[in-house]
């Protein structure tokens, strides 16, 4: 059977606006009208992949491989950096002692210690990893994005699984979409070529904030200051609450919520077809009690928010656990904006204080949590950044008074996987004695997206359209062997 493509509705652009008119009567806000437009695709999926789900965990900024789970405990100390290394549950593979947690579930999780693409910039990088394209599109601007850009692999997940479960949207992005503080908004993470109706499901649970980083509130910092706390910094799920004048009686009665849209209706569009379809899944959010309860995090029993952390990484990972167990097949986990990871000061103070805690602390939690609801066997979770970090630790920073970090580097990562039938205790691939290229089974950001695609079920043959009718292959690689 041939993967059906992405059907091209030539009225798009009126039933947007339509679909945008009623989220926003009924109280969703208008950054949620996304997860309303992927209804206008209709495709069907293949093949033998085991996952019915994918966590996909960003550690924007771009994590030291050195100083993580690749150490070199043998290289100098300036490529070795200043942590130890320790033993893992599994012989013969070794991760930074301030990994502790995840170490004890090596049993868990496997490494690829060679990922590696050309890009020392951060929207360079992003566009290749979160695209799966290690080439840049046409016209690329990595202060913006653009129409020509290649795809999130969120937003060709989300085509490919159009049809919704409990009415969530296919795919999410959370806690943020990702804005540097400067205002860069940073490419790869949108619809691209696919159309900006492609862009997956922005979920806003957490406020930009342009002066601090890494999880609030417990392990906020500055790159330079230090840790830090800063007051009035909320962590919440989508605005699902009716707005004034507006009950659930009301919601349930069909004809009565039509005569209060039928303004903003016969302005817009007189295909009630298409609008009837759109609000229907917008009351659905609102009164389906099970999707309410995916987005509230703080309800989670207590000893489950302990055992993820009481932080914006913590509340972030469980948050992806309930919209998989929900339904959602992608959820993009951002553990960080303004590029938290780019540790070019105070590498080791942050990483140690600030960075790895929480992080080891949420990704255990979730495999456990997934492991314990019978979800790990059916749910991908892969961790990566955008980058990896120079092999030799500098000692001349740019700001006055830091101390010393690493700087950007493409050229090798390692990456996390769990769940989804990889085998835990492998590493494929490995770095050379320092750290700074790949010296065996080199991987691209289109193997990545491959081992994706391939674990959902995707098959190699899969196509999309873009609005010209312009054919799109989603595969660009092959799947990372030795995993499963």
């Amino acid at each position: 059977m041939m993967y059906s493509r992405f059907l091209q509705h030539p009225e798009l652009s009126r039933r947007t606006a339509i679909q945008a008119g009623s989220v926003s009567l009924l109280g969703l806000g208008m950054n949620h009208a996304a997860a309303l437009r992927a209804a206008d695709v209709i495709t069907t999926r293949q093949g033998a992949g085991r996952a019915k789900s994918i966590i996909f965990v960003f550690l924007s900024g771009g994590l030291s491989q050195h100083d993580s789970f690749d150490p070199k405990p043998d290289a100098p100390a300036e490529i070795r950096g200043e942590f130890s290394s320790i033993a893992t549950r599994t012989p013969g593979i070794r991760v930074c002692a301030h990994l502790p947690m995840l170490a004890a579930r090596s049993n868990s999780w496997s490494l690829i210690r060679s990922l590696t693409s050309p890009h020392n910039g951060h929207s360079e990088g992003h566009m290749a990893i979160l695209s799966g394209h290690t080439s840049l599109p046409l016209g690329f601007n990595g202060n913006q994005p653009q129409p020509g850009d290649w795809p999130s692999m969120a937003s060709v997940v989300g085509g490919a699984f159009a049809t919704k479960i409990n009415n969530l949207p296919p795919a999410v992005v959370l806690p943020e979409r990702l804005v540097h503080r400067t205002g860069r908004v940073i490419p790869g993470q949108f619809g691209g070529l696919m159309g900006s109706r492609r862009d997956p499901w922005f979920i806003e649970a957490s406020p930009f904030n342009a002066n601090t980083y890494g999880a609030y509130p417990d392990y906020e910092f500055h790159f330079v200051r230090g840790r830090e706390r800063t007051k009035n910094l909320n962590f919440q799920a989508p605005n699902l609450s009716l707005p004034q004048g507006l009950t659930r009686d009301q919601l349930t009665d069909r004809e009565s919520l039509q005569k209060r849209l039928e303004q903003q209706r016969r302005s817009l569009d007189q295909n009630t077809g298409a609008f009837d379809r759109h609000h229907q899944a917008a009351m659905s959010l609102l009164a389906d009690a099970r999707v309410q309860k995916a987005f509230d995090v703080h309800a989670a029993d207590p000893k489950l928010l302990d055992q993820y952390g009481r932080n914006a990484f913590g509340w972030s990972l469980l948050m992806a656990r309930q919209l998989v167990e929900a339904g959602v097949t992608m959820v993009q986990v951002n553990l960080g904006n303004n590029e938290a990871w780019d540790t070019h000061d105070n590498n080791f103070p942050l990483l140690r204080d600030c960075l790895l805690p929480p992080t080891d602390r949420a990704v255990s939690a979730l495999l456990d949590d997934l492991q314990a609801r019978g979800l790990l066997d059916d749910t991908l979770v892969v961790m990566c950044g955008e980058m990896g970090r120079t092999p030799k630790v500098s000692a001349v920073n740019r700001s006055p008074g830091a101390k010393a970090g690493r700087d950007h580097w493409g050229a090798v990562q390692t990456v996390l996987v769990a769940g989804g039938g990889v085998r835990g205790g492998v590493v494929v691939g490995s770095s050379d004695k320092n750290g700074a290229y790949p010296s065996d089974s080199p991987q691209k950001p289109e193997n990545l997206a491959a081992t994706i695609y391939h674990a959902l079920g995707i098959p190699s043959s899969a196509m999309w359209k873009d609005e010209l009718n312009r054919p799109y292959h989603i595969y660009h690689g092959e799947p990372i062997a030795g995993l499963t």
